[in-house]
């Protein structure tokens, strides 16, 4: 059934499925964001929280794969300022806010998969804060990874804020590929069972699905460039 609304709503709600391999992502969402918050609206204030994520997946798999991230340049609380054509490898990007809670044992999972995807992947954390608020978690993060962090208040942060915080919120995982394109896109936390759990299972809970979407995003990588190539 859900298999049937995704090929549904990829024809009816979203019909362009010609993907513009010159497109930035910031233009793919300007393009296209309306009508999804239009439709998602309908969905959540209906309570059909299936529809709201078939369309989020239609968004991103029809309109945001292959598009290409703008060079964003992240203020970083451990390095230099992070300029993301600098990089020269597949990027994993996920946003958070500190007054967000993270879950149970999910910095230690980014901590460890960081380390083991290091020579594959840069692992960059965002946060929608002000470098003060951000200072002491920031500090739980392994130096493999690029803590960073942006705010309204900041003069050179409109553009970045306004293409990923307020258009497809926070926790949101990015997965680009060498290029700058979008390989995938992932809304939302790991899903931690209820009640009483260690941190050591909710730490293994968080890194088996983070570990899922990056081999996934690893074996895709390649992909989106093949697709491009073939549609020019």
């Amino acid at each position: 059934m859900r298999i049937f609304l995704l090929l549904l709503l990829n024809f009816i709600v979203f019909p362009s499925l010609a993907q513009d391999s010159a497109i930035s992502f910031a233009d793919a969402i300007k393009k296209n964001i309306k009508k999804y918050n239009s439709q998602t609206d309908l969905a959540f204030d209906s309570g059909d929280i299936a529809k709201g994520n078939a369309l989020f997946d239609s968004l991103v798999q029809n309109h945001l794969v292959g598009s290409r991230f703008d060079n964003y340049s992240f203020k970083c609380i451990n390095s230099r300022k992070v300029k993301l054509e600098k990089i020269k490898k597949p990027v994993f990007i996920i946003t958070y806010a500190s007054w967000c809670v993270m879950n149970k044992g999910e910095i230690p999972a980014l901590n460890k998969l960081a380390r083991k995807y290091d020579d594959d992947m840069q692992f960059i954390v965002v946060f929608w804060d002000m470098r003060s608020d951000v200072l002491k978690i920031s500090r739980q993060f392994s130096h493999k990874i690029k803590v960073c962090y942006a705010n309204e208040s900041y003069r050179n942060d409109a553009a970045v804020v306004a293409t990923l915080k307020h258009t497809l919120g926070f926790p949101t995982s990015y997965f680009l590929n060498s290029d700058l394109q979008v390989v995938d896109i992932k809304r939302g936390g790991i899903a931690i069972p209820p009640g009483r759990i260690s941190v050591k299972k909710a730490m293994e809970i968080n890194y088996n699905v983070f570990n899922e979407r990056l081999v996934s995003f690893m074996e895709k990588k390649d992909l989106t460039k093949q697709q491009l190539a073939n549609n020019e």
